[in-house]
């Protein structure tokens, strides 16, 4: 729709779509509105649309997640996270750090301050968790939401957590910078329903066992909430080798990013889970185009609460910060010979 359409316009090419028998989903964005009309069974015939008032352009497309696509809505686009905090399309590598979860103030705060004086730009922590084991470790819950701000005021950081449902969504939502959807949950889309229409930017993982068409099909549920601030985090998928977590796709980075205009970033801890393996691919991800990295460093990693193994001591994630500023400045110097498509 052209940016001066009215009402009537909109009723007027809803009443079209459902008299063809068609189901249509209206997506508001920030400057203009979408339609969306689902027709799977013959091409869509788009001269009764083209000619009405208030249409600007008129795409047919078998795309089956088109506000995430390229195809409709081209080049890559930033998500801005908060004040000076921007994250994708040309920006320096954003990245996010803290511990898996959030076990206490002094916890928190410590790591928040090292994290912060290494580079980070964003806190991550967990206040609520999902387990698989059901007497483990569960979270906080609202007690570390408050540490959380605590140490986003102490720090400066903005802050990412996850949620698991639409009720703690809603309430989470006005404290909390980022809002995280872990990979049990991508699917949840009551959930991707309720983040679509908070407007927060979200973090979505790819499920374990996820195919690249469904995470951005998840994503699509959130966009056509009305949300653009959608960040893709690959976090590895299941595979039959137990030697780590899970399998890291690095493959998917410059294949996703030419799929979509959606930024996208690698968690390399919970992808395998070892200590030993998070810094090669943290580099790893940079190198194949990843607009940043989300990160577990816990203060003390042996004592942690949740995912010691794969945690980062502060050391470790100086080192790590140390390492990534080297290779960015090397991908830099050879930007012109690097043939990545849709990298950036």
């Amino acid at each position: 729709m052209t940016e001066n359409s009215t009402r009537m316009d909109m009723e007027r090419i809803c009443e079209s779509i459902t008299g063809g028998g068609r189901s249509f989903k209206v997506v508001r964005g920030q400057k203009t509105s979408y339609i969306v009309a689902s027709d799977s069974k013959e091409t869509f015939d788009s001269s009764s649309l083209s000619s009405l008032p208030g249409v600007s352009m008129v795409k047919n497309t078998s795309c089956c997640y088109p506000l995430a696509s390229r195809e409709i809505f081209g080049p890559s686009r930033p998500v801005d996270i908060s004040a000076g905090v921007r994250l994708g399309c040309g920006e320096a590598p954003l990245i996010m750090a803290g511990p898996c979860a959030v076990e206490s103030r002094e916890q928190l705060l410590k790591t928040a301050r090292g994290v912060k004086k290494a580079g980070a730009r964003i806190l991550r922590g967990g206040a609520f968790k999902p387990r698989s084991h059901p007497y483990a470790f569960q979270g906080l819950g609202s007690e570390g939401i408050a540490m959380l701000k605590e140490a986003k005021k102490a720090s400066g950081l903005p802050v990412i957590t996850e949620v698991m449902s639409s009720e703690e969504a809603e309430w989470v939502a006005p404290h909390i910078d980022i809002l995280q959807v872990g990979t049990r949950n991508m699917q949840n889309y009551c959930l991707l329903r309720t983040l679509g229409r908070i407007g927060k930017p979200v973090l979505l993982k790819r499920g374990m066992a996820a195919t690249v068409e469904e995470w951005l099909q998840a994503a699509e549920y959130i966009l056509a909430g009305g949300n653009e601030r959608v960040i893709l985090c690959e976090r590895g998928i299941r595979s039959f080798d137990r030697n780590t977590r899970n399998t890291l796709d690095l493959s998917v980075i410059p294949l996703v990013k030419s799929m979509t205009h959606l930024p996208v970033v690698v968690d390399p801890s919970h992808a395998t889970g070892r200590r030993d393996l998070v810094l090669p691919m943290s580099l790893a991800a940079l190198a194949a185009g990843a607009d940043g990295l989300l990160v577990e460093v816990h203060c003390s990693p042996e004592t942690a609460l949740c995912d010691g193994p794969q945690s980062l001591d502060l050391d470790e994630f100086g080192r790590l910060m140390s390492a990534a500023g080297r290779i960015m400045q090397a991908l830099r110097e050879d930007e012109a010979q690097w043939t990545l498509p849709l990298a950036r």
